[in-house]
């Protein structure tokens, strides 16, 4: 089949390049312009493995507004706050007939998608592998070849002969997908996840190798995993693991998997932008306070993360007033 990836970011890079790998037909369309201008000067995108073996990839990229081609699946790979612009953007691209796989993370990427693509033929996911951009143009796969795992299914939870085509493909791209039907399930035990790792790692600005060698990584860990799980209980979201196999989980992928990497939500803090935690730990405690509960660990920790923004972005204008009063005195 014919891919598009929409967001070219370190993720969307990481799924496209090894979808054409493996032999398939991928076009790249992104709303970050220095990543289409990077891309195009140096004829592709750079890729490392873990810092190592870096080589040049030939890729097709495009703006939105450029995009022409006809995909039987878009992959979408955007943070949740560009998401709406990006759809809005790419929109005259969409088809009745095509399919959406999107293994973003965080929560209320599903209701946009819902509105330009049929509920069957959209297909949420999740992501267990680590990638990060270490500028336009260049991105690094955190792991081994055929490291990292994902989990799939179907907003309808009935999946057809073209949701276990493309599971046969990611299969072929060494993506190691695993095919549920249970929706909600599926999706929450990523962003349980993350709001462990992503969050305290970008906190305290360490590696998930790091985190779990903490001694008192299991017990925060386990504190914000029973907050979620109360949340989730409550919602009648049946989760695709227990409380004990979430934590092990969280345990495998920081010290087996992924111990180099620094999640997604740190590379977005260290390098300026706002993160995602609103829609991580912030959708949990927002979910759990329509059914008159309070996750109050994950409501501490979106603020603390929003109170590291602030800090950041106060420091620099700061900053930048110092500067331009250094100049008006010359």
């Amino acid at each position: 089949m014919k891919y598009a990836v929409l967001g070219a970011g370190a993720m969307g890079l990481r799924y496209g390049v090894l979808l054409q790998e493996a032999g398939f037909d991928v076009d790249f369309v992104e709303i970050w312009q220095p990543q289409i201008d990077k891309i195009r000067e140096q004829n592709g995108v750079f890729v490392s493995r873990d810092h190592k073996d870096k080589h040049l990839v030939p890729v097709n990229i495009y703006s939105p507004e450029e995009y022409t081609g006809d995909p039987d699946v878009w992959v979408v790979f955007t943070k949740q706050m560009q998401l709406a612009d990006a759809l809005k953007r790419t929109a005259h691209a969409f088809k009745p007939s095509q399919y959406v796989v999107s293994p973003m993370n965080g929560m209320g990427h599903i209701d946009k998608l819902n509105q330009y693509f049929d509920k069957q033929n959209v297909i949420g996911a999740t992501a267990l592998i680590g990638t990060v951009l270490n500028g336009p143009g260049d991105v690094d796969f955190i792991g081994a070849k055929g490291a990292g795992s994902m989990n799939m299914a179907n907003e309808t939870e009935q999946p057809d002969e073209m949701t276990k085509n493309i599971q046969a493909e990611f299969t072929q791209a060494n993506l190691n997908p695993n095919l549920t039907t249970n929706f909600m399930g599926t999706l929450m035990a990523k962003v349980i996840f993350n709001s462990v790792i992503n969050t305290l790692c970008t906190m305290f600005e360490i590696q998930m190798g790091e985190f779990i060698q903490s001694p008192v990584a299991e017990k925060l860990s386990r504190q914000l995993i029973d907050e979620a799980f109360d949340v989730c209980e409550r919602a009648g979201i049946a989760l695709l693991n227990t409380r004990e196999e979430e934590w092990e989980s969280v345990q495998f992928v920081s010290s087996v998997s992924n111990p180099l990497h620094y999640p997604s939500m740190y590379q977005d803090m260290s390098k300026g932008r706002n993160t995602e935690v609103d829609y991580i730990n912030g959708y949990i405690y927002d979910l759990g306070l329509k059914y008159h509960y309070e996750a109050k660990t994950h409501d501490f920790l979106r603020n603390l993360v929003h109170l590291a923004e602030f800090s950041r972005d106060f420091d620099v204008a700061a900053l930048e007033k110092k500067v331009q009063a250094l100049e008006l005195s010359k």
